[in-house]
């Protein structure tokens, strides 16, 4: 008698969105969690989510530093084992927010004050459960042309400007209005 095996869905992090799942403008992150810059991203990105609320949607992708930062990858990894129990955004904010304390044991302590309650959190950090999604994000950024972090893509263009809220603000505005003029006119009957 054959045993069958279960397959495990995993949530991929180009798959976890904030933000209107219907929105116009997703704009895009490759960023990393001890990065102060990408801290200060953060903080910037949520004012934009709630200035455009049900306008845009907000997509963070990993793309560790690690010859600076030794802790991001597992930061990463840690953040993509959230997301399997709908934490990921939870996760997002308290990793940033213990930017300098991100060593395994701490990563399972955020994770529990995050909400998650998976048992096997610290054996799938130590085993790199979640690796491969990490390493796949910094696959598709260095195909996108990302070398640092942050870096912003606004519908998948990439944005060059000052990551600021006014400029960032700016931006979706114009893709917005780009949108808005693409979109198909309803016809009368």
């Amino acid at each position: 008698m054959a045993f069958k095996k279960d397959v495990v869905e995993i949530i991929e992090p180009r798959d976890v969105f904030v933000g209107n799942k219907n929105a116009l403008v997703t704009l895009e992150e490759f960023g990393e969690y001890e990065s102060e810059a990408c801290a200060k991203a953060n903080e910037v990105v949520k004012q934009l989510l709630e200035e455009y609320e049900g306008k845009i949607r907000f997509n963070f992708r990993h793309f560790p530093l690690t010859n600076i930062h030794q802790r991001a990858l597992k930061a990463g990894e840690a953040a993509v084992a959230t997301a399997q129990d709908g934490k990921f955004w939870e996760m997002h904010n308290i990793l940033f927010a213990n930017r300098r304390n991100l060593g395994t044991t701490s990563l399972k302590l955020h994770s529990k004050e995050a909400g998650v309650n998976n048992k096997r959190f610290l054996d799938e950090l130590v085993n790199a459960t979640y690796g491969w999604q990490v390493q796949g994000d910094i696959r598709e950024g260095k195909d996108r042309g990302v070398t640092n972090v942050p870096t912003f893509f606004i519908n998948g263009e990439r944005y060059n400007g000052k990551i600021t809220f006014d400029e960032l603000s700016k931006a979706i505005d114009g893709t917005l209005k780009k949108v808005k003029k693409k979109a198909p006119v309803k016809q009368r009957a």
